[in-house]
C-alpha cells in the first residue's frame, strides 16, 4: 500500500528535469533579478558559475548541478515571481505594439492625428504634427530614420503617462 502513494518513477524525472528548466531560467535572469529571490548560498553560487561557463559539456553538467539543488528549494515563490516578470515584460511588448501601432498610422493617415488628439486632450499636437511630417519627409528622401525614432520616443512618452494616469489605453489602435 505505502508503493501506491508514491509518485512513479516517470513522475519523478518529469519533475526533475522541471526543476532543471526552472534552474536555466535562473541562469538567465541577471544579478539584481537574481537577488531578489531569496535563493539558498549554494543555489545562488552555482547559478553565478553557470553564467561564466561558455563550454557546453560544462555547462550541461553545471545545469545538472543546479537542478539537483532545486530539490532543497521550494519552487513555487521563484515561480511566482518569474510569473510577475513574465507578465511585466508581456505588458512592456503589448505597450511597445500599441505605440508602434500609433506611430504608422500617423505616418499613413492624416486623420489619425485628429483621433489620437481628441482621445489625449493633453496632448501636444503641434509638436506631434512637426514630428510627423518630418519622419514623413525623411522617408520621402531616403535619410535615416531620426525623425521617424524621435516620434516613436514622444509617442511612447505622451501614451505611458496617460496609462499611469487612466488605467485603460488605446482600444482603437
Amino acid at each position: 500500500m505505502a508503493e501506491d502513494d508514491r509518485p512513479s518513477k516517470t513522475q519523478r524525472k518529469k519533475q526533475m528535469h522541471e526543476l532543471q528548466a526552472l534552474g536555466e531560467r535562473l541562469v538567465d535572469l541577471n544579478a539584481s533579478q537574481l537577488d531578489e529571490i531569496e535563493l539558498p548560498p549554494p543555489l545562488r553560487a552555482a547559478v553565478d558559475d553557470a553564467k561564466r561557463f561558455t563550454r557546453h559539456e560544462a555547462r550541461r553538467r553545471q545545469m545538472q548541478y543546479i537542478g539537483r539543488l532545486m530539490r532543497d528549494v521550494d519552487p513555487v515563490a521563484i515561480r511566482e515571481k518569474l510569473k510577475i516578470w513574465d507578465g511585466v515584460s508581456q505588458a512592456h511588448t503589448t505597450r511597445h505594439h500599441r505605440v508602434e501601432r500609433w506611430r504608422e498610422r500617423l505616418m499613413q493617415d492624416d486623420a489619425a492625428l485628429g483621433e489620437l488628439a481628441r482621445e489625449r486632450p493633453g496632448l501636444d499636437t503641434q509638436r506631434l504634427r512637426s514630428l510627423v511630417r518630418s519622419a514623413r519627409d525623411e522617408l520621402a528622401a531616403g535619410r535615416p530614420p531620426r525623425s521617424h525614432r524621435e516620434l516613436f520616443r514622444f509617442l511612447r512618452e505622451s501614451l505611458e503617462a496617460d496609462a499611469a494616469g487612466e488605467g485603460s489605453v488605446d482600444a482603437a489602435a
